[in-house]
């Protein structure tokens, strides 16, 4: 688990850096998460993180009760479930979502460092063993850190941290498959470009018949939905080429 959370708190820094200096109007500006602001992201995270702490804690009812989340609403997505959240609880200043942010965030990664990796940890879905449940969270949060920093202009620079989240990607394609009521015609292979440029990343297991190369980041823009798979620069081939552009995520 020293990898992960390492990277994870990394991930946190990347963020708190961004928001520790903005203005009372970047906090209310919007986000790329439509219909919400840099602070409603920064809610959102909160509030799911508080979950996650929960989960490892033995407390995630608790803890979910508390962030707003009704995690029983009768025929709720996962979205609308997070987005009501946010509905109830917007609306704190600044510093104080940023502490609350900040202190849930730094919960998780001390109480994740001292946790069996293959410890079953229940989530909002089904269980994850602890380190995916780590892997989720840096994902969610490269991914919102992204939501905030670009509409405000602030570069982000990509690094290594992206394996982990390509890794639980290429993992979770046959579950994101099933999601979608579809099969895997057969296993994929994974040949992304390094962020630094020193070479690849290679997820492969079996025989692939369908391979998708190209830059990670790239990948995991559409593995986040924030690029369509068929805008993407990537190279796709096989007969399960289309679909995994389309089905690909690193969410619940």
């Amino acid at each position: 688990m020293e990898k992960i959370t390492a990277d994870l708190a990394a991930q946190h820094a990347e963020l708190r850096a961004i928001l520790t200096d903005l203005t009372p109007a970047q906090w209310d500006s919007p986000s790329l998460c439509p219909g919400w602001t840099v602070a409603d992201v920064v809610l959102h995270l909160a509030q799911s993180d508080e979950i996650a702490l929960g989960s490892a804690r033995g407390t995630m009812a608790v803890a979910a009760r508390n962030a707003g989340w009704d995690l029983g609403e009768d025929g709720a997505t996962v979205n609308e479930v997070a987005g009501s959240a946010v509905e109830k609880q917007r609306g704190a200043p600044p510093a104080e979502l940023l502490a609350r942010w900040s202190a849930a965030a730094d919960g998780l990664v001390a109480t994740l460092a001292i946790t069996d990796p293959k410890r079953m940890l229940p989530w909002v879905a089904n269980d994850l063993p602890a380190r995916t449940l780590a892997t989720t969270r840096l994902a969610e949060c490269w991914i919102h850190t992204h939501d905030i920093a670009r509409p405000l202009g602030v570069p982000m620079e990509a690094t290594d941290r992206l394996w982990h989240i390509a890794r639980l990607a290429w993992r979770t394609l046959p579950y994101a498959f099933a999601q979608a009521g579809q099969t895997l015609t057969g296993p994929v292979a994974l040949i992304l470009d390094k962020p630094d440029g020193s070479g690849t990343w290679e997820f492969v297991e079996g025989e692939p018949l369908t391979t998708v190369r190209g830059s990670a980041e790239m990948f995991l823009h559409v593995a986040a939905r924030r690029v369509p798979g068929h805008e993407a620069d990537l190279d796709a081939s096989g007969p399960d080429a289309d679909a995994v552009l389309d089905l690909v995520r690193t969410f619940a």
